[in-house]
């Protein structure tokens, strides 16, 4: 990544820095922001037989939701630790260098894409 049309690793670190603030304060919005998780559980608390699946399907949507904004924001943390280290566009599995432009694609890739085909067919 050093070559002049190549992001250097401070803008790849700005970029993410920049994804998690934000990911941060939408996942604060989605929680209701200041309200806290009780009151949230509150409102799902519906006592109308017709509208429980309503409600069961919307609370649902909400945890899945918040489940991938975590891995996302993991993923975030993870490519941040791995730039302190120095180890940031290195593949985890077998070492070799992530090409530039997936880490402008994907900034948060932690393998090559040989490797990452690899993991997702074990999936």
């Amino acid at each position: 990544m050093t070559s002049s049309n190549t992001p250097s690793l401070s803008f790849h670190r700005e970029r993410l820095l920049h994804e998690r603030m934000q990911l941060l304060q939408r996942i604060a919005q989605e929680r209701g922001g200041l309200v806290s998780r009780a009151d949230m559980a509150a409102e799902h608390d519906v006592r109308s037989l017709d509208d429980q699946a309503q409600a069961l399907s919307g609370r649902n949507d909400e945890f899945a939701m918040n489940e991938h904004a975590m891995a996302e924001l993991g993923d975030i943390e993870a490519a941040l630790e791995r730039m302190d280290a120095g180890t940031y566009g290195q593949c985890t599995d077998c070492g070799v260098t992530i090409p530039p432009a997936r880490l402008s694609a994907y900034p948060t890739a932690k393998r090559c894409i040989n490797c990452q085909t690899v993991a997702e067919q074990r999936r």
